[in-house]
């Protein structure tokens, strides 16, 4: 059996005496920059759902569908993962947990990239999804815990320095991974326009005859080939010619990653049994918080049974289904939303810049809601969460419609502010949760505690995208049937070199879509791509109103579930007077 290294044990990383406790949350940021990189998921969409096309889908690529369930996996794992690893965490200590996430996050990315370079499906979801969601899992949790124990007096403000960096991940990662995809990207041949070049259509599939051999054609539109590459054209591009850059930037990555989360790992110290800040005494009850913070302690098992337990994981677990849905789709979506009546506002740099903005304000958020919560009470801030997104969600498609009859900027802006509302609540769910379970059930278990809790973000991580992109599929198909009955059959004939009864056909083939449809469609019809959203906003909207009710019914734990003084062990049962404030001592600390 495999003995883990003692330097990698938490009694090897104790805090000395004099030690300041501000050097910690560095390395606990660090992890979280790189494995929060995965809520930049939706930067690779467009490559990967045209790995072999290049420019534009071909009929053996990957659907968004199946593109974005390697995000959700990866959630699954995330959350199932993190699980498993919270009460590990609590006997190994969290530099042998910063370090197995590094192995397994940029492991996970060096896999997939073997199955982009290969075309294998099932690499990409065991690579990125389930290793590399491990690897999110253990990474996430690792400094929770750790620096609950460091800020007794600032809970909200530790779980937000702790979680920051998982919303923030992406506000680097966006521009790298653009960049990346950008160097290592070749557009695929260019046979010419279509006018120009004999095709056959097979099964909805597009030949072209070159060398004597007969390869599959990929046709595409101004605007998608303008999306793709830069300065590319309208016509026919040659399947399997080109290089999207997904494989390339998937090895680069995860080769850095590995090594950052490395450094930052062996950087994690832990305080000695008993310490706390100078002055700091634990909190009475306060009314205006709801009563709810405790200065008892309840065992990670005991917490099971408690029906607190399974109301704050319908809170986190519908505030994260509303959020993360929208994130895995956010650069599709509001060029879908926008991008046809303002293309030159909204291209691929102002979506690019979109994601990462997500990314800003879901930081921002994961700070702020979680020391404003400090303040108001971790009750009340989710409240606020679940009542003003309610009305964000549902003004979502109300914006979309008013967008899409009539273009204007000030649509686009009041999406912006909407969204990224939410995003900011969002990320203030996951950075204020940790601080309400040590509310509830104190802090002697809460990294357990909460490692069992995120299997609510690995139930919402699998909700979220199969909502969003179910919904979407589906009124993509019946917008597709709509606009083709408006067609003439003979320019449906022309265009798509298949008469509208092997309309499936071209829809399975992915040889028509609503923008190439609306290109040939009678003067006066309307665009539906801005409300392709619309049915998924309100559902979200309905989760946070379910969420908000749990929420509402909150109660402290009931005392017959609270540990025994006698277990608690001897450093927590007794109180001495603590040495300079913020640095290290070995007086023990009271129970809470």
């Amino acid at each position: 059996m495999f003995k883990i290294p003692s330097f990698m044990l938490k009694d090897a990383i104790v805090a000395k005496p004099g030690f300041n406790r501000w050097l910690v949350p560095p390395a606990s940021i660090a992890i979280h920059l790189c494995i929060g990189s995965a809520y930049a998921w939706s930067i690779y969409n467009p490559a990967l759902v045209r790995e072999i096309g290049g420019i534009a889908p071909a009929a053996e690529d990957w659907s968004l569908s199946s593109v974005v369930w390697i995000f959700s996996v990866a959630i699954l794992f995330l959350g199932l993962s993190a699980a498993v690893a919270g009460k590990w965490l609590e006997k190994v200590g969290p530099r042998c947990v910063g370090t197995t996430a590094a192995f397994c996050w940029g492991g996970g990315y060096i896999i997939g990239s073997i199955g982009i370079m290969t075309h294998q499906l099932w690499l990409l979801y065991l690579g990125y999804g389930v290793i590399g969601g491990c690897g999110l899992g253990l990474g996430y949790v690792s400094p929770v815990s750790t620096l609950i124990r460091w800020y007794p007096d600032r809970r909200g403000l530790a779980t937000g320095m702790a979680i920051m960096g998982f919303g923030g991940g992406a506000i680097i990662a966006v521009p790298l991974k653009s960049w990346l995809l950008n160097l290592y990207a070749k557009a695929p041949d260019y046979l010419g326009p279509l006018a120009d070049v004999q095709t056959t259509v097979e099964n909805g599939v597009r030949y072209v005859q070159v060398a004597g051999q007969k390869l599959e054609a990929i046709v595409v539109s101004a605007s998608q080939a303008e999306a793709a590459f830069d300065g590319a054209q309208a016509g026919v591009y040659l399947a399997g010619t080109g290089n999207t850059g997904a494989a390339s930037t998937f090895l680069t990555l995860g080769i850095v990653y590995f090594f950052v989360m490395i450094l930052a790992s062996f950087a994690y110290r832990i305080p000695a049994p008993g310490w706390r800040p100078e002055g700091w005494e634990p909190p009475q009850e306060d009314p205006a918080k709801q009563g709810l913070i405790t200065r008892n302690h309840v065992h990670i098992d005991t917490a099971l049974r408690t029906p607190q337990f399974y109301q704050l994981w319908i809170v986190l677990c519908f505030n994260v289904t509303a959020g993360i849905g929208v994130i895995s789709v956010s650069k599709t979506m509001i060029y879908e939303i926008f991008g046809n009546g303002m293309p030159t506002i909204v291209d691929g740099a102002f979506t690019a810049t979109y994601v990462l903005m997500i990314s800003v304000f879901n930081a921002m958020g994961r700070l702020g809601w979680s020391t404003l919560s400090d303040y108001i009470g971790r009750k009340n801030t989710y409240t606020v969460f679940f009542v003003l997104g309610s009305f964000l969600y549902l003004s979502i498609p109300l914006i979309a419609a008013e967008a899409g009859a009539s273009p204007s900027v000030m649509w686009l802006v009041m999406f912006y502010a909407a969204t990224m509302t939410i995003f900011t609540m969002y990320g203030g769910g996951f950075a204020t949760i940790p601080a309400y379970l040590a509310d509830i059930f104190g802090t002697k278990f809460v990294g357990g505690i909460h490692g069992r809790l995120l299997t609510a973000w690995s139930a919402a991580g699998v909700a979220g995208p199969f909502l969003i992109t179910f919904l979407r599929e589906r009124s993509v198909n019946t917008k597709i049937h709509e606009l083709a009955e408006k067609v003439d059959p003979a320019v449906f004939l022309q265009t798509f070199g298949e008469g509208k009864e092997k309309l499936a056909e071209l829809i399975a083939a992915k040889s028509i879509s609503v923008s190439r449809l609306m290109e040939v469609a009678p003067e006066g019809t309307v665009d539906p791509t801005p409300s392709l959203y619309n049915t998924t906003m309100y559902v979200m909207a309905g989760l946070l109103v379910a969420a908000l009710v749990s929420n509402l019914l909150m109660k402290p734990v009931h005392p017959k579930y609270h540990m025994a003084e006698d277990a608690l062990g001897e450093g927590e049962a007794k109180t001495t007077k603590p040495a300079a404030s913020g640095k290290q001592t070995s007086a023990p600390m009271p129970a809470e």
